[in-house]
């Protein structure tokens, strides 16, 4: 889509505005030069009278005497200072990375000069060269793709041209992807000023809005007229005869160049093939391009090229390792019973998107959840990936339902396996909402903090431990309560320490910030957690944060002792009918009488199921929270896989059975054995 500049960048206020207009002309009074676009005022010396060249067909610079300059004669403009050879645009208007509104200077005339010509011309090329390297500079110094545009066109308008419209293929290529086809165009930013009276006699630059029509898309045919002069990489006169085909194939038959335009069309060429053009400008009563201006628009043409090819292939870069990042993270946290989870995650810094922190929230069997926080060293694309295979060694582990400190002994091995020097840090919990307690191991990780109900926050003493990496080191588990209200904050190291201040130090801030957050809602209520997570956040002040940050916040709920049923059957054949009527009086306690003929099936199967493997008791578990969730419990470590069963078979319905008529069922394996569990939706 054109954008069209609504303020040129820089732009003073009038009263500044105002003492920037008079400083040329007492320049000029004092016979000094203007200042010149992208370097110091020239040294103060008288400048010569330019002696009035002959505008007859022996002229030089007459379209019979001179290829590539067939332009018609301007006139010749004497109350201004010429800017990049004679071309007649203002010194210091427009000036690369300077105001957008300068007062036009008016030059002084001295007696003279004929014998000076070769001081003007050497000037003028002295005024030429520091230009282009203020242009160039401008140019460089944008990122993204957009930057760089912006800074050619507000490099050259308006003081090597009063118009600029810059065509980029669509879509770009990336490196060495072959291009598609067709060969398209599409107009990526136009600008104009134009000058305009204010304030009595001076002349300003202002925004023009309606710059020249121009077609938003151009397909460039093979063979025709801009195909060849794209192919030709070097930019050409407008007024040439290839040069006008296919300004019109660009522009669009229904926008034809208006009378008068000098105009030069400079291709764009990267590194391995050519990826737009760019047309630049100027009115009718302006001075026309003059040949060494082609070397100008060649270098501009060249840097910016350049420059789009690098921000094409840093956005794609920066395009591959976000996706990777946000791959590795989950997308979405579980929802628990009883337990309600937030997270947060804070790259290092916007420009590098990529590191090796990470969080995750994996539900294990029995309602219970595991949080997870670590910290791989680094913030490079080689971190993100150890990150990522740490993150899914964890998820694997914690489906074994292991101890957590056999979940980080297992880590240990897998960060040795994966190189030298692949330390990492790493906090491991496990939550039970039926038993209100939580274990916790550490691998060399800052320590939670616990935020009470009544507003009270606790640093947890947990085992320090080593790092993930280290080998050869025990983890050591810690058990701990976790009441009902209760908060838990997992996270990295870059909230709580930086440049200004120790890791100690951050996690007494922090301690001392949940505690007054929670004060504010009172002893009785407990801070909402997405509104916590941002809070402990606008902690980090400007420069205080240098590394990566993940943060994981749980509330527990926990599961009330009345909504509980718990027994142990022995693997018998009387096993499945007792579990009926056990289930059956909790139900009736409950009040979920319209679930029991559902239940009973269920139950009876599963039961059923396990009696037949088990040598030790059988443990079946009844849980109501906004489901009703059923878990049988066994020591055979086969987990049961649903079968299409023949008209001939005597078994293998029972978990078709679940399948059709249980919300969500699954099976998970346990260290000593298994456990099958289905959930029923109740009432509303």
């Amino acid at each position: 889509m054109t954008e069209h500049p609504t303020s040129h960048e820089g732009r003073q206020p009038l009263a500044a505005r105002s003492q920037e207009r008079a400083r040329p002309r007492q320049e000029a009074a004092a016979g000094l030069p203007s200042e010149l676009p992208g370097g110091p005022a020239a040294p103060a010396s008288p400048a010569p009278e330019v002696p009035a060249q002959p505008t007859g067909p022996d002229a030089p610079g007459h379209p019979g005497t001179t290829g590539g300059t067939d332009h018609p004669a301007a006139p010749e403009v004497t109350d201004r200072p010429s800017v990049l050879g004679g071309t007649g645009h203002p010194s210091g208007v427009g000036h690369p990375g300077g105001p957008g509104a300068v007062a036009v200077a008016v030059s002084p005339q001295h007696p003279g000069g004929g014998a000076r010509g070769g001081d003007v011309t050497a000037r003028r090329e002295g005024d030429r060269l520091r230009f282009v390297g203020a242009a160039t500079r401008r140019i460089a110094r944008g990122i993204d793709l957009d930057e760089i545009v912006l800074g050619l066109c507000r490099a050259t308008v308006p003081t090597f041209s009063d118009e600029i419209l810059v065509y980029l293929r669509d879509p770009l290529p990336v490196g060495d992807e072959r291009p598609v086809a067709p060969f398209v165009l599409r107009l990526r930013r136009t600008d104009r000023l134009r000058l305009s009276d204010l304030e009595g006699e001076e002349l300003v630059l202002v925004p023009d809005p309606d710059p020249t029509p121009a077609a938003e898309l151009c397909e460039v045919r093979n063979g025709g007229a801009l195909a060849e002069v794209l192919r030709g990489v070097r930019p050409v006169f407008g007024d040439s005869a290839a040069a006008k085909a296919a300004l019109a194939e660009l522009l669009g038959p229904e926008h034809p160049l208006p009378g008068g335009l000098r105009a030069v069309l400079a291709p764009l060429r990267g590194r391995r093939r050519v990826i737009g053009a760019a047309v630049f400008l100027r009115r009718p009563e302006q001075p026309g391009f003059e040949p060494n201006d082609l070397l100008v628009a060649a270098q501009l043409a060249t840097h910016t090229a350049l420059g789009i090819d690098k921000a094409v292939l840093y956005g794609r870069e920066a395009y591959i390792a976000d996706e990777l990042q946000r791959t590795m993270l989950p997308d979405s946290l579980p929802q628990p019973t009883g337990v309600r989870l937030a997270s947060r995650y804070l790259p290092a810094a916007e420009t590098a998107r990529v590191g090796g922190d990470w969080y995750d929230a994996i539900p294990l069997p029995g309602s219970r959840v595991a949080l997870v926080v670590g910290d791989v060293m680094g913030h490079s694309m080689t971190s993100a990936a150890i990150m990522g295979q740490l993150r899914t060694t964890a998820q694997t582990l914690a489906g074994l339902d292991l101890p957590p400190q056999e979940v980080l002994h297992h880590l240990d091995e897998q960060a040795q396996r994966l190189g030298q020097d692949r330390m990492a840090t790493c906090m491991y919990a496990v939550y039970d909402p039926v038993s209100h307690r939580i274990t916790v191991a550490n691998a060399g990780h800052p320590p939670p903090i616990l935020l009470h109900l009544g507003g009270r926050a606790e640093v947890l003493r947990v085992p320090p431990g080593a790092p993930i990496g280290v080998g050869g080191v025990d983890f050591e588990a810690v058990e701990l309560d976790a009441p009902a209200g209760a908060t838990l904050l997992l996270y990295t190291d870059g909230l709580v320490e930086s440049r200004l201040r120790d890791v100690w130090t951050g996690i007494e801030q922090l301690r001392e910030r949940l505690a007054a957050t929670a004060q504010l809602t009172g002893p009785d209520h407990s801070p909402p957690l997405e509104a916590l997570c941002d809070d402990v956040l606008d902690m980090l002040g400007p420069g205080d944060r240098d590394d990566d940050i993940a943060l994981l916040a749980a509330r527990f709920d926990g599961i009330a002792p009345s909504d509980v049923a718990y027994w142990f059957l022995e693997p018998e054949d009387a096993a499945p009918g007792r579990a009926r009527r056990l289930a059956r009086r909790a139900l009736a306690r409950w009040d979920l009488e319209e679930l029991t003929d559902s239940v009973e099936l269920l139950i009876s199967e599963v039961v059923t199921n396990a009696v037949r493997y088990a040598e030790r008791p059988v443990t079946l578990r009844l849980l109501r929270t906004d489901v009703l969730r059923c878990e049988v419990g066994d020591d055979s470590p086969q987990l049961p896989r649903q079968r299409r069963a023949r008209d001939t078979d005597e078994g293998g319905r029972g978990l078709f059975l679940v399948n059709r008529l249980a919300r969500r069922w699954g099976a998970t394996r346990l260290s000593g054995g298994k456990v099958v569990w289905f959930e029923l939706a109740t009432r509303t």
